[in-house]
């Protein structure tokens, strides 16, 4: 592979430097397989960036590159099997609950001892080492401390705050930054064959977020969805109507978040019933009954997650909105996030003040807090309308 070779970089928008840095180290981890010195290569890397910056998509590249006798050529076995997640030597760890408990950290650790198949590495991404709880970090820790010559651990997370100290103190870290809107663009283009306008406004929109910015071009209702959110800030005159708006976003994210959980509970229990060989009526063998309550137990907890964060989603749009206001206010010399309602944005900087729209923000960031935090969504969300109603 050329050194201007996109390869297994190819959907890593706007990360040139992190590219770089990971370029090296794959090369270097090569070198040293052949007993060459070379430097720039450890067994821990701590990646982290804002929501939708690619930390998931480097980690997965990096592991490619690593397993890739040419440093991630893109198209040998080994770089697709790792980026279709079906490399026998690269265990990929997500979770759509709230956290990694520890049982899950021990079954990694004891993955991550064994030989790796291939002869080259034993490849651990870890997508939401920010959900590591206390003892699974723990668990992990001695792992990622002395890991055994052929181990890698990529661990994934928004900031390097949001890992436990002991385990980031031993990675290396690699910050990823908020890709430009017009890259978000070209991918959408090039990779999804989105229309250039509405990829532009999609990338846009999801302020360099590449899935969010990919499902707003592709998706009419999640595009609805987000309109329906951005009108919250004019519904704000009475108490009651703000009150309500609280309910209609609450609302319609907890209807986008059952419609993606039921579809693949559905689709999770036939294929574990198959698996555990329940025949026609019902009949279950051993053991068939507890692991489908386990299943379901699993899904309700995804569900759970799925509904926050798609109201999480809800609350940066607007967040959006108001960042869009202070920019009109302050006269800033930007493009607007929402440049498609200029006129509501304006209208709503006119009627209030710089102080107020910053206040109206803060009220955003603590739903988005309190919600984290486990609070009720539908009353943070309307405690925080309250606030906006304030400003």
């Amino acid at each position: 592979m050329s050194d201007l070779a996109p390869g297994v970089w190819a959907d890593l928008v706007g990360q040139e430097p992190a590219v770089a840095v990971l370029r090296r180290a794959a090369a270097a981890a090569e070198a040293g397989r052949r007993g060459e010195p070379g430097t720039g290569m450890t067994h821990a890397w701590l990646l982290t960036g804002p929501p939708g910056s690619g930390r998931s998509t480097a980690a997965r590249a990096f592991a490619a590159a690593l397993q890739c006798p040419r440093g991630g050529c893109g198209e040998c076995p080994a770089c697709h099997t790792v980026l279709a997640g079906t490399h026998a030597d690269v265990e990929v760890v997500n979770t759509r609950r709230l956290s990694i408990g520890v049982d899950d950290a021990r079954a990694l650790v004891s993955r991550a001892a064994r030989y790796p198949a291939g002869g080259r590495w034993q490849v651990m991404v870890v997508e939401d080492a920010d959900r590591l709880t206390d003892q699974a970090g723990n668990a992990l820790l001695r792992a990622i401390e002395e890991p055994t010559p052929h181990t890698v651990w990529l661990l994934c997370a928004p900031a390097v705050e949001d890992v436990l100290p002991t385990i980031r103190s031993r990675c290396r870290h690699l910050s990823l930054r908020t890709p430009p809107t017009e890259a978000v663009a070209e991918v959408l283009v090039r990779r999804d064959g989105v229309d250039p306008a509405m990829a532009a406004f999609a990338a846009r929109a999801a302020q360099g977020h590449i899935g969010r910015a990919r499902r707003l071009a592709t998706d009419e209702d999640a595009r609805l969805r987000r309109h329906a959110v951005l009108r919250l800030p004019l519904s704000l005159g009475e108490l009651s109507g703000a009150l309500q708006a609280a309910g209609d976003l609450v609302d319609a994210a907890t209807a986008e978040a059952n419609e993606q959980a039921a579809t693949l509970a559905t689709a999770e229990a036939e294929e574990m019933r198959r698996g555990l060989g329940v025949g026609p009526g019902g009949r279950q063998p051993a053991g068939a009954a507890a692991a489908l309550k386990d299943l379901e137990k699993e899904q309700k907890a995804r569900a759970t997650r799925t509904k926050r964060d798609a109201i999480d989603r809800a609350l940066v749009d607007l967040a959006g909105f108001y960042r869009d206001v202070l920019a009109v206010q302050a006269e800033a010399a930007v493009e607007l996030v929402n440049d498609e309602m200029r006129d509501a944005v304006i209208g709503v900087a006119r009627a209030s003040t710089p102080e107020s729209t910053l206040r109206r923000i803060d009220a955003i960031l603590a739903a988005r807090t309190a919600i984290g935090a486990n609070v009720a969504p539908l009353l943070a969300v309307e405690a925080m309308t309250v606030g906006l109603r304030r400003g």
